[in-house]
């Protein structure tokens, strides 16, 4: 089970206020330190899915106290273990149920997602020697240095921030992230175009040809990516290997369309739009629901009515678009597996 220690700072006086709060709450553990005359402190370890519910009594009660601060830390260990730990025994046949595993904290999701969504001098750099890798590698017909170019390439971030701003009803992060993910796009058709045009360019290579068609197999896979990028983050889990996954359904695809723009080979490179732009759509698309799944919803319940009619619009649209993008693919060129 994982842990979470809350730092709860407010004015002196306010402990029984607290303690009310928390006699409801399922906590492992609580403390209270007096950090000044004016200022104490309470430490309360719990899990990881009980820390939304209790941020937000505490910042609902608290909120316009002068001083207020809550802080959250992930826990790597604890010892004595966690009581659910502590009590767990086997059953005569060594079986046991399994336990569902929750979600971390909205504001933690929040912190998480908008930290990578940011349009940073890293995400550019890193956007840039991604294309230049997998520039490299589509030409030469290298797995191994494509694969090399998706380790490195940044999509996650964004595309995932744009499904938790949809859930959200968060008009910030939304611009956030589109500024974001549309700088990346622009920068990785300019700079895959202009390695088209200086490179020697064969469409017929193996790997070119293969982000020139799009099948249900790839509509698969980019609706797997968007699912666990999403899932791993609402868990707490490293998205860095899925990361990896999220790359492959867009990254390929659109350098690719930049390959063959530079190359003069205009059909084809239409093929390859045609497969990022039904990519982008799946990623995001299986990202909101998996939020939806997960019950990420903004706190109060004005916001939340409104964060509902705002995912059934947008999965409307991306299910639309999806559909209209078929069947242009169906139309241009053709539908495989």
């Amino acid at each position: 089970m994982a842990l979470r220690l809350i730092e709860l700072i407010l004015p002196v006086g306010n402990e029984q206020l607290v303690n009310e709060i928390l006699e409801g709450m399922d906590i492992e553990e609580n403390w209270v330190l007096k950090v000044s005359e004016k200022r104490t402190m309470y430490r309360i370890l719990l899990s990881s899915e009980e820390t939304e519910s209790l941020t937000d009594h505490l910042d609902q009660r608290f909120h316009n106290l002068d001083g207020y601060r809550i802080i959250v830390h992930p826990i790597t260990a604890s010892l004595p273990r966690p009581k659910e730990e502590k009590e767990k025994t086997d059953d005569e046949d060594g079986a046991e149920e399994p336990k569902r595993k929750g979600r971390i904290g909205r504001e933690e999701l929040y912190n998480e997602t908008m930290g990578t969504a940011k349009l940073t001098k890293v995400y550019l750099v890193t956007v840039a020697l991604s294309v230049i890798v997998a520039s490299v590698g589509l030409v030469r017909d290298n797995v191994a240095v494509i694969i090399g170019a998706m380790v490195i390439a940044p999509l996650l971030g964004p595309n995932m921030a744009l499904s938790l701003a949809t859930t959200l009803a968060d008009v910030k992060l939304a611009r956030l992230s589109i500024r974001t993910l549309t700088v990346g796009v622009l920068l990785t058709c300019v700079l895959s175009l202009t390695l088209g045009y200086l490179l020697n360019v064969n469409p017929s290579t193996s790997e070119l040809a293969a982000r020139t068609e799009v099948g249900l197999g790839d509509i698969g896979l980019a609706l797997a990516s968007g699912s666990a990028g999403a899932l791993f983050l609402t868990i707490g889990v490293s998205t860095a290997l899925v990361g990896v996954m999220l790359a492959v359904a867009l990254l390929p695809p659109l350098v690719t369309f930049g390959l063959l723009i530079g190359s003069g080979n205009l059909d084809l490179a239409i093929d390859a739009l045609l497969l990022f732009m039904t990519n982008l759509i799946c990623v995001n698309l299986a990202g909101v629901l998996i939020f939806v799944a997960q019950g990420v919803w903004p706190r109060s319940w004005w916001e939340s009515s409104k964060a509902r009619k705002l995912t059934i619009v947008a999965i409307c649209i991306w299910c639309v678009l999806l559909s209209v993008l078929t069947a242009l693919i169906i139309l241009w060129g053709g539908f495989r597996f």
